[in-house]
């Protein structure tokens, strides 16, 4: 790419070079100006403003298009990476025929629920002077790229977990896949189990507009393979999204989270999976669920600070979050032996 000529910083150059060396001076810093700043290992874009800038883009829109989509946000209570929610504190009591007065006094005390973002950190990448002045391509947005990616997935893994119950309960239940052995020992899911489901949402009078299940991998194979319906109806070409089944908005996502079978209980996040544990696919009511994303910041060691080894050595802190406002309107669906 042809750089752009700077006259002032050109005649700066020459007046600085004057000033220091004279005659000779005044050659050698009108040389300096015109030498491409890539040579020098000074791009624009090894400035921390830069990089945090691109990056925030990147993350804020790293959620679209996926079932976080659908979950409101609360950016703008989000202060200093912490976000405080309303507890509140229940409904009025409602009178039919009433005749007796004056009214009692019933109070709904509110309470404050502080909750600290999620702080997620890249390990520092290096790039050399040498790099930038060698290689044929924008080795700063590659790694840009790659941080980026690297955090969003971390976030949305963590998201899918935080999104499912902890454990059976009539407001968050879990059920189990009751189909076909598929050769291996664990039953199949049916569109029955998703129904059963569905009734359990029904039952705790969760609105239908606004149900989201997020499908894990084996159950979407289940469905495909066994389910022509759903098979036909997989992909929509017109939107991209998969057709919706009895009310839930469907996604699917790789990473879910992963149950114990004998207790219905979920493993904890990052936690190895044992003989007896599946992964689940999750469903729950997005309007009653939350997300945030704090501030992001870049990280930056340049290479003209560091003579020895000439290296820019980078990395990002990024804060998100996505919960359930409380313990209900959401349920999981896990396969079984």
């Amino acid at each position: 790419m042809r750089r752009k000529f700077n006259f002032f910083a050109f005649l700066a150059s020459l007046f600085c070079g004057f000033a220091l060396f004279g005659p000779l001076g005044l050659l050698i810093g009108g040389l300096i100006s015109l030498i491409p700043t890539k040579a020098i290992g000074l791009r624009a874009g090894i400035f921390p403003e830069v990089w945090t800038g691109v990056m925030v883009n990147k993350l804020r829109g790293g959620l679209e298009g996926t079932f976080l989509d659908p979950i409101p946000s609360y950016d703008q209570y989000a202060q200093n990476d912490v976000i405080h929610l309303i507890d509140v504190g229940g409904d009025p009591d409602v009178l039919v025929n009433n005749t007796t007065y004056p009214l009692e006094i019933q109070n709904l005390a509110d309470g404050d629920i502080s909750i600290s973002l999620n702080k997620f950190q890249t390990k520092p990448t290096r790039i050399t002077d040498d790099e930038l002045y060698a290689i044929k391509y924008d080795k700063i947005q590659s790694v840009i790229d790659r941080h980026k990616a690297a955090i969003d997935q971390k976030k949305k893994d963590m998201a899918i977990h935080a999104l499912a119950p902890a454990s059976n309960t009539t407001a968050t239940p879990v059920i189990l896949t009751t189909g076909n052995n598929d050769g291996n020992g664990r039953k199949r899911l049916i569109r029955d189990d998703i129904i059963a489901l569905k009734k359990k949402f029904d039952d705790n009078k969760v609105p239908v507009q606004g149900r989201i299940l997020v499908l894990c991998p084996d159950h979407v194979a289940d469905l495909l393979l066994f389910d022509q319906k759903f098979a036909d109806q997989y992909y929509n070409y017109t939107t991209g999204k998969i057709a919706n089944l009895y009310g839930f908005q469907v996604y699917e996502y790789p990473n879910n989270p992963y149950y114990t079978v004998s207790t219905l209980a979920k493993k904890a996040f990052g936690s190895t999976p044992n003989s007896g544990d599946f992964m689940a696919s999750v469903a729950f009511y997005a309007p009653r669920m939350f997300k945030a994303t704090g501030s992001t910041k870049v990280y930056l060691s340049e290479a003209a600070s560091n003579p020895v080894t000439q290296e820019n050595l980078v990395n990002f802190r990024h804060y998100f979050i996505c919960l359930p406002t409380k313990s209900e309107a959401i349920g999981a669906i896990v396969s079984t032996w």
